[in-house]
């Protein structure tokens, strides 16, 4: 079974930038769908971004333009780079790794992003 590790989290100012990065173990890493989902205190957990085993990219609308998902097969890693961020993007960042074929759904511990003035 796979295993993911986030890493990259921390704080930002308005405006700022971060990246995020998660790891994930085994051989068969490109064959997931690899999204970002956040979740801030009191509300569900959301899709911030995914990108397919192709690369193909889809964002939640409130970071489109600021955020940019991307994978390197090669260093079995994702990452998403964070710019021009808001209060709002306030949150704890997991990582998810999918596949209907290999039967897998697994999520990261998760990293705190918190952005202030």
């Amino acid at each position: 079974q796979v295993q993911l590790a986030e890493s990259g989290g921390g704080s930002a100012q308005p405006g700022g930038s971060l990246r995020l990065s998660c790891a994930a173990s085994g051989r068969i890493f490109r064959f997931y769908r690899m999204s970002w989902y956040r979740q801030a205190p009191g509300n569900e957990r959301e899709l911030v971004a995914m990108i397919t085993s192709t690369g193909s990219t889809n964002y939640v609308d409130s970071v489109k333009g600021r955020f940019t998902i991307s994978r390197d097969n090669a260093k079995n890693t994702i990452y998403l780079q964070m710019n021009s961020l808001k209060p709002e993007d306030t949150a704890v960042y997991y990582c998810n790794a999918f596949s209907s074929v290999y039967n897998t759904n697994t999520w990261g511990q998760g990293t705190q992003v918190t952005v202030s003035s």
